[in-house]
């Protein structure tokens, strides 16, 4: 259990990292809670025109051999997840980087940064939040008890969770993505699952925000279950971030308007449009 603690050329493959393109300069796609490196799937293409694209599995999702998942190691905070994802940089000797972290990878990417900031010099937050849990001052989405049933559902009935949350997360009438979501959901281990899920929706991550010091962009939807315009806006003052308001409905923008993502980054990282 204790491989991916000792870095070194194994997690490549161990966490099925992948390169796409030739380019300078690296760009790195960092999933969420439930899915793998396939949510990029309609954005690598294009990026990887401009970008060496690096994309590659957290330690709990289904393509990841479930002895490498330590609940030691990941469960208190997102901290070994950072240092996964520093010693994938490290291994494959990059320098410097433009990181786009969706979900719980948003956060990721927030500490890795405050550990090794000269890797990164752009942070692209897509859909996350530092803390999901309302406090005082503070207006995360949830109550503790809103947290609660979430976390005795899918411990009572895991696949009946998932089959009930896809929809919600996913936002829009479109089956495809719900499909892929629910079927990635499923494929996870349920303790693993709930380990995870633990670990994300009863965090606080708002202290690291004030040691990022790099340029930092929020992408948020209008509407997602998950994070309510405040959470971003908080984030934002933080950071001293960009915001960006997507006017469309969902947690996975990557899924479902990957095309106005696009132009969104694209726009943001000055791109030109061909």
């Amino acid at each position: 259990m204790d491989e991916l603690s000792k870095c070194g050329s194994g997690i490549l493959e161990a966490l099925n990292t992948r390169v796409y393109g030739n380019a300078t300069n690296t760009l790195v796609l960092s999933h969420g809670f439930g899915v793998d490196q396939t949510v990029w799937q309609f954005i690598i293409p294009v990026l990887a025109c401009y970008f060496k694209v690096v994309v590659y599995d957290l330690v709990f999702s289904p393509n990841v051999s479930p002895k490498l998942y330590d609940p030691k190691r990941y469960s208190h905070n997102f901290s070994a997840y950072a240092e996964d994802l520093i010693c994938i940089l490290d291994q494959l000797h990059v320098k410097e980087t433009v990181f786009i972290g969706h979900s719980m990878s948003a956060m990721i990417g927030c500490i890795a940064a405050t550990k090794r900031p000269q890797l990164f010099q752009h942070l692209i937050l897509l859909n996350g939040s530092p803390r999901y849990l309302d406090a005082q001052h503070y207006e995360g989405g949830f109550s503790e008890q809103d947290l609660n049933a979430i976390l005795t559902n899918l411990q009572r009935n895991f696949s009946a969770w998932a089959h009930e949350l896809a929809p919600r997360a996913i936002g829009v009438n479109n089956s495809e993505a719900i499909a892929k979501f629910e079927g990635s959901l499923a494929r996870m281990k349920p303790e693993i699952a709930l380990d995870v899920a633990k670990t994300v929706f009863l965090g606080d991550n708002r202290r690291f925000l004030q040691n990022v010091r790099m340029r930092s962009t929020i992408i948020q939807p209008e509407k997602d279950i998950f994070v309510p315009l405040s959470v971003p806006r908080y984030m934002k003052k933080k950071l001293h971030a960009q915001l960006i308001t997507l006017g469309i409905s969902g947690h996975f923008p990557q899924l479902t308007a990957y095309a106005l993502l696009l132009r969104v980054i694209k726009n943001l990282l000055l791109l030109n449009s061909n």
